[in-house]
């Protein structure tokens, strides 16, 4: 397994974790400064510069479930102005080939679509706020590329995590034309970067609880094998782009998800808990989902 680097904020300041915490066990933080950690991924060291810049930080160790530790999208700038953006591919998945009317012909090209800001990106816990009347709802279990561009817009990759790409896939049935709004709903993501390359498979199981009871489970695959593109295709694709070559700007790429609950004829509404297991890789993502209301800041 890579490295894997963790962001949070604690009492006002900003620290690095190294590794996935333990549950129950103290967790120690390195104190490094906002921009750091992203300027390390733009020398030519790479992974060594984060390491060599988290050995050199200043630590602390918090107690468990600590509620002044809070976690942070990997890389996001949080100070006033910090650009980042949230997007991703439609039907890049061999699943939904065989399953889904319309994805038998691969087009030559990826599907590119925009998710939002890096700053609506929720975490594990918080609630993912959507539409008061959706359409249909689905979670989306997906690997994200995660990209830092330097001062001259070139995207240096810095690694991959994992997220929730829940969109209201109602609305794209009515018209695709309605696709762009149905992905306006809030988007989780794992705070823990894994400065590898992409993994060829990354696998586990999607829960939707209900009442506090298991309602729906499925399995699925988000790795690189389990898409029709290669990754260094959606890559191209997305750069090609000059919106996203700007200076300074951080890329979270979605790279398309496996079939869902909806697919096996589920359907999600307010008050469901969605819990995407990423088993492979040690990952969990554990959400609320809510219909109306505003989502709140990180």
């Amino acid at each position: 397994m890579s490295t894997i680097v963790s962001e949070y904020t604690y009492r006002g300041r900003r620290y690095v974790s190294l590794g996935i915490p333990t549950p129950g066990e103290p967790q120690t933080l390195h104190h490094v400064a906002d921009g750091a950690l992203r300027a390390a991924f733009l020398t030519d060291a790479g992974p060594e510069a984060v390491t060599a810049l988290v050995d050199a930080a200043e630590t602390l160790t918090v107690t468990a479930g600590d509620p002044e530790l809070q976690p942070l999208p990997p890389l996001l700038p949080t100070t006033a102005g910090g650009q980042a953006v949230v997007s991703g591919f439609l039907g890049t998945h061999k699943a939904k080939s065989e399953a889904i009317v319309g994805y038998n012909d691969q087009p030559p090209v990826p599907k590119w679509f925009f998710k939002g800001l890096g700053s609506w990106l929720r975490m594990p816990g918080q609630p993912l706020v959507v539409p008061t009347e959706p359409v249909v709802i689905i979670e989306e279990a997906e690997m994200a590329l995660v990209y830092v561009n330097d001062d001259q817009g070139v995207p240096h990759y810095a690694g991959y995590t994992f997220g929730n790409d829940l969109c209201d896939i109602g609305l794209h049935r009515i018209d695709p034309g309605y696709t762009a709004s149905g992905k306006l709903c809030d988007t989780a993501f794992s705070p823990h970067l894994f400065l590898g390359e992409p993994p060829r498979a990354a696998t586990g199981r999607v829960t939707i609880e209900r009442d506090g009871q298991p309602a729906w489970e499925g399995k699925f695959d988000c790795g690189a094998d389990a898409l029709w593109f290669r990754v260094e295709d959606l890559v191209d694709r997305a750069f090609s782009f000059p919106a996203l070559r700007r200076p300074g700007l951080v890329n979270y790429l979605l790279t398309g998800a496996d079939l869902s609950s909806f697919h096996d004829g589920f359907h999600l509404t307010d008050g469901d808990h969605i819990v995407i297991d990423v088993a492979s890789h040690g990952v969990v993502l554990s959400n609320p989902l809510q219909f109306g209301g505003t989502t709140s800041s990180l």
